[in-house]
C-alpha cells in the first residue's frame, strides 16, 4: 500500500456536474481528491482485506444472534427494551441486508484492524461505486496511470444484484434528509441502482412518511409502504414519535432493525469478549468497565453513538492529544486500544472494506491532515498496481 501522487484530469468537475456528484467539494474544501491515489497490491487486496471482511461479517452475524437473546448485550448497547422483540424478529425472520462498511487501520503490513462498523447507514456508496471507478478507467486512458491498473470494485454491479435478491419486484420507497445534498445523492444512486434491478421507486423526505390510524406506514399519496430504505439511524427511529409503530406495521426497511445490534461502538468491546485477542480486532472495552484500566492511559474513546469522528477522543499518556466535538455520547463511551492511523505524504488514511448482500465487493480511502477522519476528510481513488 502506498500513496502515489498523479495528474488530476483537467475536466474532472465537470464530469462530476455530469453525473451528479454534487458533494465533491465541501465548505469550499475538496472532499474528492484526485491529485494521487493508493496503490495496492493484489495479494494485500485478497488476502488483508477482502477476506477478513468476510470473516468480520460472519463475526458480526454471530454476535446479533448471541445478543437478541441476551438481555445484558442488549443494554450494554443501549437499544430500548421496546425494540428488543422488533430487532429480534428482524433477525429470526432473516431480513436481508443491502450493504454495510467496516473502516479498518491498514498500511500494508500486518493484519488490518477493525475501527468501527457503519452497519446502518453507510455514505460514501456512489463515489465508493461509481466515481472512483470513472476515474480509473479514464486515468488508464489518459495515461495518468498504469495500463495495467485495476481497481477492487464490484460495488455497483452488487448493489443491483442484492436489490434483486430483496426486492421481488416490489416498490421501494428511499428516504432521507433530502435537505442533505450529501444524504440526497446518495439515496438518488441507490434509487438507480434499485430502478436497474427492475424496481419502481420513490424517493421522499423521512418527515413525509406518514401514518395510517392502523399504524401502517405511507407515502403522501397514502400509497403503502411496503418496502423502504433509509439512510437515517435506528437510534434516531426508535426513539421518535412513530417508533412505536415500527413493530407492528407491514413495512420491510433496509437496512432491516437487526443493523441496530451493529451500528453503535458497544459491539467494540463485546466482539472483544466474543473473540479476544483476535488479529483483527482491537482491544476495547466499555468506559465504566475496570478491565478498561487494561489499556493504561493511551487509548481512543468513542461514543456509543457517534457519526463521522463525533466526540471522539485520543488519549496519549493521559493527555488528548486529539478531539473532535458533536452532540453525542449521552449513552456511553467505549474505550479501545490505540491503532495509529498510516501516515502518506502527512495524511492519515482509513481504509474503508465494503460488503454488498454481505459480499464483500469494494474499497474506498479516507485521508485527513488529523488522525480522527471526519465528514469532511477527503475521498482519495485507489488502484491495483502490482
Amino acid at each position: 500500500m502506498r500513496r502515489i501522487a498523479c495528474e488530476q484530469r483537467a475536466d474532472w468537475r465537470e464530469t462530476a456536474a455530469r453525473v451528479g456528484f454534487q458533494f465533491h467539494t465541501i465548505d469550499g474544501e475538496p472532499y474528492w481528491d484526485e491529485s494521487g491515489y493508493y496503490g495496492f497490491t493484489l495479494k494485500e487486496i485478497e488476502r488483508d482485506l477482502e477476506a477478513p471482511t468476510a470473516e468480520l461479517d460472519g463475526m458480526c452475524r454471530e454476535f446479533v444472534a448471541r445478543a437478541i437473546d441476551d438481555e445484558r448485550m442488549m443494554r450494554a448497547l443501549q437499544i430500548p427494551q421496546d425494540m428488543w422483540n422488533c430487532v429480534a424478529a428482524s433477525f429470526r425472520r432473516g431480513d436481508p441486508s443491502l450493504y454495510g462498511r467496516f473502516d479498518l487501520r491498514y498500511d500494508g503490513n500486518g493484519p488490518a484492524k477493525l475501527l468501527e462498523y457503519n452497519a446502518d447507514t453507510p455514505t460514501a456508496v456512489f463515489e465508493t461505486a461509481v466515481f472512483q471507478w470513472m476515474w480509473l478507467e479514464e486515468a488508464i486512458a489518459r495515461q495518468i496511470i498504469p495500463r495495467n491498473a485495476d481497481q477492487y470494485n464490484s460495488l455497483h454491479e452488487r448493489l443491483i444484484g442484492a436489490w434483486k435478491t430483496i426486492g421481488l419486484g416490489r416498490h421501494v420507497h428511499l428516504a432521507a434528509i433530502t435537505e442533505s445534498v450529501e444524504d440526497f445523492g446518495t439515496v438518488s444512486y441507490l434509487e438507480d441502482t434499485a430502478r436497474q434491478a427492475g424496481l419502481p421507486t420513490t424517493i421522499l423526505a423521512m418527515g413525509d412518511i406518514g401514518r395510517t390510524s392502523k399504524g401502517q406506514f405511507v407515502d403522501r399519496n397514502d400509497r403503502p409502504i411496503e418496502l423502504a430504505f433509509k439512510l437515517y439511524p435506528w437510534e434516531w427511529m426508535f426513539r421518535e414519535e412513530f417508533g412505536r409503530s415500527l413493530a407492528g406495521a407491514s413495512t420491510r426497511w433496509i437496512e432491516p432493525p437487526w443493523k441496530a445490534v451493529l451500528s453503535n461502538k458497544g459491539i467494540l468491546p463485546l466482539l472483544w469478549q466474543m473473540f479476544p485477542r483476535h488479529p483483527n480486532l482491537l482491544p476495547a472495552y466499555f468506559d465504566d468497565d475496570p478491565e478498561a484500566a487494561r489499556l493504561g492511559s493511551s487509548f481512543v474513546r468513542k461514543p456509543l453513538y457517534s457519526r463521522e469522528g463525533a466526540n471522539v477522543e485520543i488519549c496519549v499518556s493521559g493527555e488528548a492529544v486529539d478531539a473532535d466535538g458533536g452532540p453525542y455520547g449521552a449513552e456511553g463511551f467505549i474505550r479501545q486500544g490505540i491503532a495509529p492511523l498510516p501516515r502518506f505524504d502527512e495524511n492519515y488514511a482509513v481504509v474503508g472494506s465494503w460488503l454488498a448482500a454481505g459480499v464483500p465487493c469494494g474499497l474506498s480511502v479516507r485521508e485527513d491532515a488529523t488522525p480522527i477522519t471526519k465528514n469532511t476528510s477527503r475521498f482519495v481513488p485507489h488502484a491495483i498496481i502490482d
